[in-house]
């Protein structure tokens, strides 16, 4: 563990603190409030619920409601803890509340054309606000956050290169030396965790998706890593029990031959970089495997050679997956009906963000993009195999942060 301590360091003259300064959150309600006004001809009032976006707008996370107004000024109304709001933000616009009756006074009484999180706010949460203020007309902004959150600023993006630098340690010099025969799945997966704490990982993968939740990513031994989940991703992971799909197996143990594949999030001070590495334990893989896993590596170069400012997401997915190698012609970025329809995800405050490399996504890429490629392809009786890497967008093309794909390790 003494080997790990080089890892603790600043980026040229960035603090890794994760801790933002007032004009930095001043100016992130001023651009999604201008995004706001451009896409609905002007708005009156947005009401922001979700936790991960009023930390993104005030630096602090709370059981709260956050008020955009269209000038870019954010209030923070929080029922607890107000003491911790304002230990932890910078901003002068936090208020203790007990229930939305106590926003009258601090808001209007008539929120206009209000902006809301569709896919995030409760319908009971908007009805109880609706008690006490009038909305004249509902209008979303999901897309909109998504959006502005999506080109980094270079305070996040050097919390994202820290993510990777020691999310590409933990894969490639720790995990190898967890495994022994006949480990489970299930213990892997909780040394791993460990590990990854003990690395600087946050202890928590955050996701957009509604209601998923995942303790260390998708460990799975052979076929395990085929069976099918509710996760939006081409890895599959059998789990613990059907009440708790999480972890991995405590039946499956570990066996010479077995492909080990690995898909872990890693979360440094709130944001995220996405690795996966497959393993060939106690032997070198099947060829067909090696094969296999080569094929997607092809897929990760030439997806990546296309990552550039002013391309469109979905020309990178329709160029690189143009001329797919016939071994990834069945099971490809899925096994059976369990394909998914993208090649990569954006990162940042979450694992899947903006923009998504898929064939309808027209989204241009610019720097300051974070997105994390993933091809990879089941095999009949064997497993998933494939790479993840997370790549930063800069003016001169991509750039990897987690180190770069390999062929399947032998451990």
């Amino acid at each position: 563990m003494a080997g790990w301590g080089w890892l603790w360091y600043c980026v040229g003259m960035e603090q890794l603190d994760g801790l933002f300064t007032r004009e930095t959150l001043l100016e992130r309600g001023r651009r999604l409030a201008g995004a706001l006004g451009v896409r609905h001809g002007g708005f009156d009032t947005a009401l922001i619920a979700g936790r991960i976006t009023q930390y993104w707008l005030t630096g602090t996370m709370q059981d709260a409601l956050a008020v955009l107004l269209p000038d870019g000024c954010v209030h923070l109304f929080v029922r607890k803890s107000y003491d911790r709001a304002r230990l932890e933000s910078p901003l002068d616009t936090v208020h203790p509340i007990t229930g939305y009756r106590d926003l009258a006074g601090l808001v209007p009484a008539s929120l206009g054309r209000t902006c809301i999180e569709t896919e995030i706010m409760p319908l009971a949460m908007l009805e109880r606000i609706k008690k006490y203020h009038t909305i004249t007309e509902i209008l979303p902004m999901d897309r909109d956050i998504a959006a502005v959150r999506a080109v980094k600023e270079p305070g996040e993006l050097a919390l994202i290169r820290e993510s990777a630098r020691r999310h590409n340690t933990l894969l490639t010099d720790i995990v190898p030396g967890l495994m022994h025969e006949g480990i489970s799945e299930a213990d892997l997966a909780a040394e791993t965790y460990a590990a990854m704490v003990k690395l600087g990982h946050q202890g928590v993968s955050r996701f957009s998706m509604f209601q998923l939740e995942l303790v260390a990513g998708q460990i799975g031994f052979g076929e395990n890593s085929l069976y099918p989940t509710n996760f939006d991703g081409p890895g599959g992971m059998r789990g613990i029990h059907p009440g708790a799909p999480v972890l991995g197996s405590r039946e499956r143990t570990l066996a010479k031959g077995d492909l080990v594949f690995v898909d872990v999030g890693f979360g440094y001070n709130g944001y995220h970089s996405d690795k996966t590495q497959v393993y060939s334990f106690g032997s070198p893989c099947d060829s067909l495997a090696a094969q296999t896993h080569r094929a997607c590596r092809e897929v990760m170069k030439k997806a990546s050679g296309l990552l550039a400012p002013g391309v469109s997401a979905a020309s990178v997915y329709n160029e690189a997956l143009a001329g797919l190698s016939p071994l990834l012609s069945k099971h490809f970025m899925g096994y059976g009906t369990g394909a998914v329809k993208f090649l990569g995800h954006g990162l940042g405050l979450q694992i899947d963000e903006q923009p998504v490399i898929t064939a309808a996504n027209e989204t241009v890429l610019a720097p300051g993009m974070v997105i994390a490629l993933e091809p990879k392809c089941g095999i009949e009786g064997m497993g998933m195999v494939g790479v993840e890497e997370t790549w930063e967008i800069t003016a001169d093309g991509a750039v990897c942060l987690t180190g770069g794909d390999t062929d399947i390790l032998t451990v």
